[in-house]
């Protein structure tokens, strides 16, 4: 038996501290292994059929032609595959979406919708194959256009209101020195990460496996398990390494399909989406349709907000973008309304997508908040410092913290807010007009009840094992960091394992609770080794091992308001002639809690501040309504912000403390694509005068605005 003793209380502590991704070496010399390229024997090869037609019915599978096909193993559609159990509810309570559950009937209810898995020995005979599967469809009209007033919106029954009001709207409004009431809309936006998804499945000794790319292990399992009427303990799912999920990555058609060839071939079967299969079959972030009425005193203080969004579903999936969440967290008024409504076409589903609701809810609010201040002649900062809240305004609740004025007036000094001059149109720089904006954000600072094993080791270091999931946050690497204070040691000394569905429950890596929840669970475990380790028994050969569980500590912490905060600023220099902007630069300062890893923080945030710009002037998912599929459903057309695209961009922050919190940690993940999108908007507004409330800001919206603006023509250089 050997005996170890935690390190001394001199060790430097680790959080806070600068530190590269403990699995970068792997990463970038290619150990690390994805879900696409791990090597299994006797691996076989699935590749989706998707349908070809928005709405119907599928009459007829010809498999004969392709099961004579090189290396073609088997053909599962509608008419030969399992039959799954779908009457049930998972993640924060809703079921499961049908284009995962797939092959259970005929109908087709969107274009790209799962009609058939052709398996096949190489990847190449199953895409030939694929291909040349012939598929004929009873085809049905469709709809395919989100539009403001369509008769079939609803108010939805989902997670949170779909509706709040206080006080009286109409009467503040009309008592109004000030009203804003304008429309904003956001299109189609996609997750577009660079992993696609990937699953192989097998049967190893009765259990099943699934070696894939997900944002929850577990949360994988207890999904499969449920759909394929398994006990959870005969499911087990691993995600070591995953190259972007941004939301997506939970169950879909892929692991299923991938279940369902190796029960019936007996044999590993790997599924990968491509590109333009995840156009439909990998979720997105649905367009929205939001109103804003604002009503405010000559100071710029509120007394009626209204912030109202309409997003799209699919017919057979209800999923709703909060976009009007927003306005509960941010501002009050003494009549305040707001409604999430939702309208169901022929359209795949939507799905969480990095700071669903906020994202393009900031741009609404914000930007509607920038049109106050303007047409109230207050400074936008100060507007926003003016409307502060006390407590929450709906829920009541007081904030834990809530240092948004201190990031304005630190991103105001570092920016050189003091020197602009709130005029439009008026800063040149030879053909481009020069704008700054700016813009506030918030996200939820959430935790989910998780559980972690930590084991200290006969040689004197420590295992984690929790099942969390690194989507390319360094999380891994913080968790490493938060063990080894917690145990008074060094990193060096601790290695952290997850991404298995075998450690047991865990938050997924979601909605930016995925780092605090996991930090709970492990420092609760390691205090309690510590404990243990503390009493001299030594540690035997094959380690001590504590388990923790957050759900009673969790239960037990005071309610209130829990947020991330930030302050966004862009400069744009825009060309009316040619449509050009280009971001010159950027600066977000946020109040997001302890700072685990700077290092890596600053990176989540930069990344979202970038997506930012990619919101504000490039992602669009164009639809042809006439035929209800997407035009170029790849990153040829659909684009993205790119290196030439992103300019000098610095993220900081301020301090932030929760003095109820015994974890500190607060979401960085998305709280930096929150408000950028606005700050972009805003600023081109200041170059140009003239108000884009469509985004993207594309070069013709320029050009167009710059011709009907009054005097028309571009703007010489």
């Amino acid at each position: 038996m050997t005996t170890t003793t935690p390190a001394s209380a001199a060790v430097r502590a680790a959080v806070g501290t600068a530190h590269t991704r403990v699995e970068g070496r792997d990463k970038v010399t290619g150990a690390a292994r994805y879900a696409g390229e791990i090597p299994f024997a006797g691996l076989a090869h699935g590749w989706l059929v998707l349908s070809t037609i928005t709405r119907g019915r599928v009459r007829e599978v010809r498999t004969a032609p392709v099961l004579r096909m090189p290396g073609v193993l088997a053909v599962l559609h509608h008419g030969n595959a399992p039959r799954l159990r779908t009457d049930y509810v998972g993640l924060l309570g809703v079921p499961p979406d049908p284009a995962a559950c797939v092959f259970q009937d005929d109908r087709v209810p969107f274009a790209g919708w799962p009609v058939a898995l052709v398996v096949a020995e190489a990847p190449e005979q199953a895409r030939e194959a694929a291909e040349a599967l012939a598929v004929t469809y009873e085809q049905e009209p469709h709809d395919t256009a989100l539009v403001a007033g369509h008769p079939g919106a609803y108010a939805p029954q989902g997670h949170m209101p779909a509706e709040t009001a206080k006080g009286d709207l109409e009467a503040e409004l009309a008592a109004s020195a000030v009203v804003v009431a304008e429309v904003y809309t956001t299109p189609e936006e996609q997750h577009s990460m660079m992993e696609p998804h990937a699953a192989t499945a097998l049967w190893d000794g009765g259990r099943l496996e699934v070696v894939d790319s997900n944002q929850g292990a577990g949360w994988v399992r207890d999904e499969l398990a449920t759909l394929f009427s398994l006990d959870p303990s005969a499911v087990r799912v691993r995600s070591e390494h995953i190259g972007g999920g941004f939301g997506s990555k939970g169950p879909r058609a892929h692991q299923v399909c991938a279940v369902m060839a190796t029960t019936a071939l007996h044999r590993p079967v790997r599924v990968v989406l491509t590109r333009r299969q995840l156009f439909s079959l990998a979720g997105y972030r649905s367009p929205t349709t939001q109103r804003v009425r604002l009503g405010a005193g000559p100071d710029g203080r509120l007394r009626a907000l209204e912030h109202r969004s309409l997003n799209q579903t699919s017919r057979v999936y209800e999923f709703v973008e909060p976009s009007a969440g927003v306005a509960r967290v941010m501002y009050d008024a003494a009549a305040h309304r707001t409604a999430n409504h939702v309208v169901r076409l022929d359209v795949p589903s939507p799905t969480w997508m990095r700071a669903p609701g906020e994202a393009p809810g900031s741009f609404a609010i914000e930007a509607a908040l920038d049109e106050l201040a303007e047409r109230a002649g207050v400074d936008p900062i100060e507007l926003r410092v003016r409307n502060e809240p006390q407590a929450g305004p709906v829920s009541g609740l007081p904030f834990s913290s809530r240092n948004l004025v201190a990031c304005f007036r630190e991103g105001a000094r570092r920016f050189g807010w003091a020197d602009r001059d709130p005029r439009p149109g008026l800063r040149r720089d030879g053909r481009w007009l020069l704008g700054t904006g700016t813009a506030a954000a918030s996200f939820g600072a959430g935790a989910a009840p998780s559980t972690a094993l930590v084991t200290a080791e006969a040689d004197g270091t420590f295992t984690v094992r929790i099942a969390a999931a690194d989507i390319g946050t360094g999380a891994r690497t913080a968790l490493t960091l938060i063990a080894a204070d917690a145990l008074r040691t060094t990193p060096e000394r601790v290695r952290v394992r997850i991404g298995d569905s075998d450690f047991g429950q865990a938050m997924i890596a979601g909605g930016s609770m995925g780092t605090r929840s996991w930090a709970w669970a492990v420092t609760a475990a390691a205090a309690e080794l510590l404990e243990r380790l503390a009493l001299g028994t030594g540690v035997p050969p094959e380690g001590v091992t504590v388990r923790s569980d957050t759900t009673e500590a969790l239960a037990a912490l005071a309610q209130k308001e829990r947020h991330s905060f930030g302050a966004q600023f862009a400069e744009v220099a825009v060309d009316t002639a040619t449509g050009e902007v280009r971001v010159r630069r950027m600066l977000g300062i946020f109040a997001a809690g302890r700072i685990v890893n700077p290092l890596t923080a600053r990176n989540q945030l930069v990344g979202g501040m970038t997506w930012g710009i990619s919101m504000a002037l490039h992602e669009e998912a164009v639809r042809d309504h006439r035929t209800g599929a997407h035009y170029a459903p790849d990153l040829a057309g659909y684009h993205v912000a790119t290196h030439a695209d992103v300019p000098d961009i610095e993220a900081d922050w301020v301090d932030d403390h929760d003095p109820d919190d015994p974890v500190g940690i607060k979401g960085i993940g998305e709280v930096g694509i929150v408000g950028a999108a606005a700050a972009v908007a805003n600023a081109v507004w200041h170059a140009t005068g003239v108000r884009h409330r469509d985004l993207p800001i594309r070069p013709d919206r320029i050009i167009t605005a710059a011709r009907n603006r009054p005097g028309g023509g571009a703007v010489d250089a």
